[in-house]
């Protein structure tokens, strides 16, 4: 099939190329034209293990184009998904859905034939019903489909290629069918084929990473409880998700949760409920906690090495809001890293994805570009994201202070083996190491 993907962002690019991948001629748009001859060039703008390496396959086949001409996409291809970014409004919990009725007003001017038309952003419950008065003068030449993206940042190219389901939401039998042989590649290796109602898959993928933030903000509370009644969270999480009934997936204590989805969509999910007048309490609950973590992880830093942070030096290892990406959208560094700036201490940090242009001008901030340059002089290391290069380290050698001390926000390592090293450790949600 001809396919045109709008947005080359996280979700355009790696769909885009992967739908190519299985055999479809697939055309990705974007107006920054500096980001499209970067990638007519084989370069990524995104950190995304494996994309690189397929991008460049696709392109060289001749079945994955990069182009700022939407007119010649949008006329070449049957169907058009939308993935543009769905931001909160700032300061609110409403989506700003702008860019996607920009682009549903582009593809009004440049089309003759039927065209498909797919929602891949999140976006709230009843957005396609505003998509179809938008082009309601046109209404003939178009099909209006919600398509939601379950993509995990580092591991995506594995979730498209191997999904848990493939959800679609359409009312019209003969969509629903189109949307099939697409994905037959995917189905045919016991991908999960799900189809409902438009309004149902719009709902479906807030519900989901509402209900997955609400786990990952319930085990941090009862890290914190464990903190203090001096158990081991991780014999908590053990024990709760050894029943099948809730599983082991999302029980894992550690900052508070950031990225491009958790934090929007469970905002975007309450503002669609009150809309249609309906309390989502829980769910406000988690938004707040999650808030709250941070100042509570900041605190923690002040109990480890007292009120005065005056040239203390600190090494962060990681600052992206979780491993094997570059993503920094609320990550726990974006407000810690500035306020232990702002209390004086002397902060380096290392992430395998390079410099952010997040820090550069923070006050006493530097970049270090190895684990041992970024720990030599460190009175605390405070370990943020869980990138594999930070699981053995040997710290007595890369340290060169004798009584420096770690923080471990990810439990990545044993009590015991720092126990065995003398080293003073502090994690989440389990007795400390003094």
């Amino acid at each position: 099939m001809k396919i045109c993907m709008i947005g080359t962002g996280y979700v355009g690019l790696v769909s885009g190329t992967c739908f190519a991948d299985i055999g479809n001629q697939v055309y990705c748009v974007d107006k920054d034209v500096a980001k499209i001859n970067k990638l007519n060039s084989g370069i990524s703008p995104i950190y995304e293990p494996g994309l690189d390496e397929l991008i460049k396959k696709n392109f060289k086949a001749k079945r994955l184009y990069f182009t700022s001409d939407l007119k010649k996409a949008i006329t070449v291809s049957d169907i058009i998904f939308i993935c543009v970014g769905t931001p909160n409004i700032k300061g609110s919990l409403k989506v700003d859905l702008s860019f996607v009725f920009k682009c549903i007003k582009e593809i009004l001017l440049f089309t003759k034939k039927k065209k498909i038309i797919v929602t891949k952003s999140t976006v709230p419950v009843g957005t396609g019903d505003q998509i179809e008065k938008i082009i309601k003068k046109k209404k003939k030449l178009f099909s209006v489909i919600s398509n939601p993206e379950f993509l995990r940042e580092g591991e995506a190219i594995r979730d498209f290629r191997y999904p848990d389901r493939i959800v679609i939401g359409s009312n019209n039998k003969n969509e629903i069918k189109i949307m099939k042989k697409l994905y037959s590649p995917l189905i045919n290796r016991g991908a999960k084929f799900f189809s409902t109602t438009r309004r149902g898959a719009e709902l479906i993928k807030y519900a989901a990473n509402a209900f997955l933030a609400t786990k990952i903000t319930f085990i941090n509370e009862i890290a914190n409880l464990c903190e203090k009644s001096e158990i081991n969270v991780q014999d908590i999480a053990l024990g709760i998700g050894s029943d099948t009934r809730i599983g082991g997936r999302f029980l894992r204590p550690g900052p508070a949760y950031g990225g491009s989805c958790f934090p929007k969509d469970t905002k975007g999910l309450v503002s669609a409920a009150e809309k249609f007048k309906t309390n989502l309490s829980i769910v406000k609950s988690v938004i707040k906690s999650n808030h709250d973590r941070i100042n509570l992880l900041i605190k923690r830093v002040h109990n480890i090495l007292g009120n005065n942070l005056k040239g203390k030096k600190i090494s962060v290892l990681g600052v992206t809001f979780k491993a094997n990406t570059d993503d920094m959208r609320d990550s726990t560094s974006l407000k810690m890293l500035p306020y232990l700036s702002k209390k004086g201490a002397i902060i380096s940090y290392h992430d395998p994805s390079g410099e952010k242009k997040e820090f550069k001008k923070l006050i006493n901030c530097k970049f270090k570009k190895n684990i041992k340059e970024n720990c030599l002089n460190a009175d605390l290391i405070i370990l943020l994201t869980e990138w594999d290069e930070f699981k053995s380290i040997d710290f007595k050698k890369a340290v060169k202070k004798k009584n420096f001390k770690i923080y471990d926000l990810r439990n990545i390592y044993t009590r015991e083996e720092m126990k065995r090293n003398k080293i003073k450790y502090y994690s989440i949600g389990r007795p400390d190491v003094n």
